[in-house]
């Protein structure tokens, strides 16, 4: 890649402030993948003396991208592009993983790790209402946004309900749609509880970060629109580096 202040043309003739111009030009080669992620910045004192600016235009420049997501400041080491967040509405809005991924412009994939008929865990019975020692349906799943894994989960069904379950293929289908389709029963409402954890091996190996890095940990129990009976458990573990969620609250 060219020197990077040989990419970036600054207008002092013009009213748009510099820090503005420098944030817009720096945010549209991340866009592009000029910038491409985990790139290190040139130091400050690099880009004043080449850009002809004060340093207070290049911090408000970096800082705006850093609280957006797009840079990362670490101490001792430098300024680096990042990944924004994804952010997920799931807490407020019940709708499939592809589609929020399609809706921010993101290319959703799914990878199958096991589909399977398992006794237990006694937690998944207890919050299905079922007896302890009936069959579960056990899918475990990755999933990924542009191909950067983003949360794996365990989710787990009464089998003798949804048996026909069995013969999906949920690196392409929905669960909830194969649940509506197949079964006739459809989800209208969950309860989801969050809280923060450190990866252990095996998250951290299929999320690709580092063991005991922090990730959030969510459990839900979602339910049956005519019986309001629990249809499906699941524990999802999310990238804290790459989601965060918005919530609505009305009153």
């Amino acid at each position: 890649m060219a020197d990077l202040t040989d990419l970036i043309k600054l207008d002092k003739n013009v009213p748009i402030p510099l820090y503005y111009q420098l944030k817009k030009q720096l945010y549209g080669l991340i866009e592009k993948a000029v910038l491409k992620d985990g790139a290190m910045l040139p130091p400050e004192n690099e880009l004043c003396e080449k850009l002809c600016v004060s340093r207070p235009t290049i911090r408000q420049a970096f800082s705006e991208l850093v609280s957006e997501g797009y840079l990362c400041r670490y101490k001792g080491r430098g300024t680096f592009v990042c990944r924004p967040k994804v952010e997920e509405r799931f807490f407020s809005k019940l709708e499939s993983f592809s589609r929020e991924m399609i809706s921010k412009g993101l290319s959703p994939r799914t990878k199958v790790l096991v589909l399977e008929k398992l006794e237990g865990p006694q937690e998944a019975n207890e919050k299905l209402e079922i007896p302890l020692d009936a069959s579960l349906i056990h899918l475990e799943r990755l999933r990924m946004a542009d191909d950067v894994p983003l949360v794996y989960l365990d989710t787990f069904l009464p089998y003798d309900q949804y048996r026909k379950l069995m013969k999906v293929d949920f690196n392409v289908k929905s669960l909830y749609d194969s649940l509506e389709k197949l079964c006739r029963v459809r989800v209208n409402h969950v309860r989801r509880e969050i809280e923060a954890v450190n990866a252990q091996k095996k998250e951290a190996d299929l999320l690709q970060i580092a063991k005991n890095k922090a990730i959030s940990l969510v459990k839900t129990i979602a339910y049956s629109e005519d019986a309001h009976l629990p249809v499906e458990f699941s524990v999802a573990r999310y990238r804290g580096d790459m989601n965060k969620f918005t919530v609505d609250i009305s009153r």
